[in-house]
């Protein structure tokens, strides 16, 4: 009896020992269970969406799944910039009403509402792109016209926003789009301050476009506007590492855009991949009434768009021309890095299907240079003075007005630093005189006997140069241009490859970047311990200010 009753108090301590491991085992996954749907619930990211490096086609699918919403997108993006943008200074000011805009468009989208390829995602503009909101200007980079009021968006932006795009902000550029000053650095403001490179803040960012192209890099939003008159998308876009389309003068729209020059003015996408910038290509271009060469111009837009042309095989069969001279290729010493690096990328051309025409030489381009340069200053006077004349609210209407507040503020505006010696010269010319139409003449020739010439001679589809140097034939002609990443030096700067060709050239452009791109893989996003992650202490006014977004 007793054995018996001590077998069964063993068995019932077993069982309940076994009951016990079920139920913690139980137990246990209820507890996984409820922590995953909390996860779930609370982050769109962990685990599923990713952030960094996100590109449209992703989003939206992310947005297809529930696993994120545009409202919620954009918090993310803003959270990068109130962690990065005190040291890299990309973004001067956010939208305050971009998550209420994030909200509208996830309503849109639950209901069904058939939206675009940019439904809902963040888009920054540079800072020289009219953005209508309320406590938001269009500054050029200037204190001067902090607080002016536009009539309404640019037609860019007008674009964007009706394709559902949420403007997240501006970004910071060159100020007054590098013709203010002759030795400003590239990247500098007075009001966005000096823009940093993300990959190594001691290096060159370039200009003007450098806040579009540092926040691309920096993953501060999907997508970016930028605008060029010679070189200012290609170049910053090559320096920090993105992809950069210069279009076709004309082929975008310029109405509501602080210029230098109708004549050579650009609107272009910058981002991360050639597939986003094309999206966004396809978004911004098109006839605008306020516009005139927009008219003429928007009959070379293909039927069904850029985007047909992201052909993975695009370099099959195109014949690409070298750039050697000037200021090119030959730069680098024979056992460089940046040489070993173009030397691969040429072969990788080649294994594509392209065949690569060697020392390609553009002459008279100092007689360029020197013809440019009155073209532009004259008509950077005449060009913002009427943008100026325009704007419904502002003590700032014509560049004079411009050139006293300088000496009046030249301790904010960092006169004696940066001297206003581009602004005065400009200020000189007294409309399109005959020394003004004659450059412009000459510019014409230059670009009909040179580059035009050229590439039909040789019989190229384009012309492949460094993204990092500037190459005003292509400036003063129009003419368009893309860049694509194309590795890094011993420094971890990045190394750009550009493709320039002749006007309306974009689909061939398109074909053979794209092709490229998929043929190389080459942009990786920024090292994270190059920028600092912590808002440093005593944080400037320009951080404080996003506090309140």
């Amino acid at each position: 009896m007793v054995q018996t009753t001590h077998y069964y108090s063993l068995k019932i301590k077993e069982v309940a020992k076994a009951n016990m491991a079920k139920a913690f085992v139980f137990f246990s996954l209820l507890l996984l269970q409820t922590l995953l749907i909390m996860i779930i619930a609370t982050s769109h990211v962990h685990g599923m969406f990713q952030l960094k490096e996100a590109t449209i086609d992703e989003i939206q699918s992310a947005f297809a799944r529930n696993e994120i919403t545009s409202k919620h997108l954009v918090k993310l993006y803003k959270d990068e910039i109130f962690k990065r943008n005190p040291i890299l200074r990309g973004v001067s000011d956010l939208n305050p009403d971009a998550e209420f805009e994030a909200e509208k468009a996830d309503e849109e989208r639950l209901a069904g509402k058939r939206g675009t390829k940019l439904s809902g995602i963040p888009v920054l503009v540079k800072d020289n792109i009219d953005f209508k909101k309320k406590k938001m200007s269009t500054t050029a980079g200037s204190y001067a016209l902090l607080g002016s009021v536009v009539a309404e968006d640019a037609f860019v932006v007008k674009k964007l926003r009706e394709a559902g795009a949420i403007i997240l902000g501006k970004a910071t550029l060159k100020q007054w789009n590098g013709f203010r000053s002759y030795n400003m650095p590239g990247g500098w403001s007075a009001y966005g301050g000096q823009g940093k490179n993300p990959y190594n803040l001691s290096n060159e960012v370039c200009g003007s476009s450098s806040g579009s192209a540092i926040s691309m890099a920096a993953n501060f939003a999907t997508v970016s506007l930028g605008t060029e008159t010679d070189g200012s998308i290609i170049c910053p876009a090559a320096y920090n590492s993105i992809v950069g389309i210069k279009p076709t003068v004309n082929l975008t729209s310029r109405s509501g855009v602080i210029p230098i020059s109708l004549r050579q003015d650009s609107v272009g996408p910058m981002a991360r991949t050639v597939e986003d910038a094309v999206y966004v290509l396809d978004v911004i271009v098109g006839k605008d009434e306020k516009d005139e060469g927009t008219v003429n111009a928007s009959k070379h837009i293909p039927e069904g768009g850029y985007a047909q042309y992201l052909n993975p095989r695009g370099l099959q069969g195109k014949r690409l021309g070298i750039l050697r001279y000037p200021d090119s290729f030959n730069n680098f010493p024979e056992n460089s890095v940046e040489n070993a690096t173009y030397q691969q990328l040429f072969q990788i051309m080649r294994d594509q299907g392209a065949t690569l025409v060697d020392d390609i030489v553009i002459e008279k381009t100092e007689e360029i240079y020197e013809n440019e340069m009155i073209a532009l200053l004259a008509e950077l006077k005449r060009d913002l003075n009427s943008y100026l004349a325009n704007l419904v609210s502002s003590p700032m209407r014509s560049l004079t007005d411009l050139i006293i507040f300088n000496y009046k503020h030249y301790v904010l505006e960092k006169i004696i630093e940066y001297p206003q010696d581009m602004f005065l010269d400009a200020n000189k010319f007294d409309g399109i005189s005959k020394e003004v139409q004659e450059a412009i003449s000459n510019l014409e020739r230059l670009s009909k006997d040179g580059f035009e010439k050229m590439m039909k001679e040789k019989k190229l589809d384009a012309l492949i140069y460094v993204g990092q140097k500037l190459v005003p034939f292509l400036a003063v002609g129009g003419y368009p241009a893309i860049t694509v990443p194309g590795g890094y030096n011993n420094e971890n700067m990045p190394l750009g490859v550009s493709f320039g060709g002749l006007k309306y050239s974009e689909p061939t452009l398109i074909e053979i970047a794209y092709s490229f791109e998929q043929a190389t893989k080459k942009r990786r996003p920024p090292p994270d311990d190059v920028i600092i992650l912590q808002v440093p202490q005593g944080r400037s006014s320009r951080a404080a200010r996003f506090n309140k977004y």
